[in-house]
């Protein structure tokens, strides 16, 4: 069983571990190349935030700025755009390209975007599943319990559910970011192109990690399939 257990480890889950790596570090790379690119408008993203904020009727929606890198999001429950110390007073085409995207979420909010709300509807339900599921298939690996084995797989899948559901949410926010900063003249035609490009690469980190929840997903149904073939 452990042999395989390497094995399959080997086949699907280091790849795709690998691609995410390579994900994280585009991101790193693409921003840091536009984090050089000044924006012609000379908005600062906080000012970009904003903007975008008001123009959807979001005005109680605050824009603070925190501490760390790429650590920008937006919390619904405290109705605040919280955005990093490289970000909030920049003026680059980057840090507008992550400050509108934080404000696409709020706009989900402000408009109930349905994929959003399923997606919240999810997160508890996921936090339990993730805690629970690997050990409950490792306890059922060790008791010879495959009842426990397919429960924890099937509560692990859940996992992999909250991922799928969380990709639409962030393209969305990323188109509606590209749209409204072009809309409002935040940004121009080759700037918009090089937001657009800092975007891309963080939504490929979802992407990533998906593949990754889904390999480790197959590679548990290959093990519980082998033994119980054995």
């Amino acid at each position: 069983m452990f042999y395989y257990y390497d094995l399959y480890y080997l086949i699907l889950v280091v790849p795709a571990l690998l691609l995410s790596v390579w994900a994280q570090l585009k991101v790193s790379t693409t921003f840091s190349r536009y984090e050089r690119v000044l924006s012609r408008s000379g908005l600062t993203a906080a000012e970009a935030a904003r903007r975008i904020l008001d123009r959807n009727g979001l005005s109680h929606i605050q824009v603070q700025m925190i501490d760390g890198k790429l650590s920008d999001h937006f919390d619904p429950k405290a109705g605040v755009i919280r955005l990093s110390g490289s970000v909030y007073h920049s003026t680059s085409v980057a840090a507008l390209g992550v400050a509108a995207h934080e404000a696409g979420h709020a706009v989900q909010y402000g408009t109930a975007y349905t994929p959003i709300k399923v997606r919240n509807s999810l997160v508890p339900v996921t936090n339990l599943c993730s805690t629970i599921s690997i050990p409950l298939v490792i306890l059922g690996f060790f008791m010879g319990a495959r009842p426990l084995v397919i429960a924890g797989i099937l509560l692990f899948s859940a996992v992999a559910v909250f991922q799928l559901v969380t990709l639409p949410v962030e393209f969305n926010a990323s188109r509606r970011a590209i749209a409204v900063l072009g809309e409002g003249g935040m940004l121009d035609g080759e700037e918009l192109q090089g937001a657009k490009r800092v975007l891309s690469a963080a939504a490929m980190t979802y992407v990533a990690a998906l593949l990754v929840t889904l390999m480790q997903l197959l590679r548990l149904v290959l093990l519980a399939g082998r033994r119980n073939r054995d």
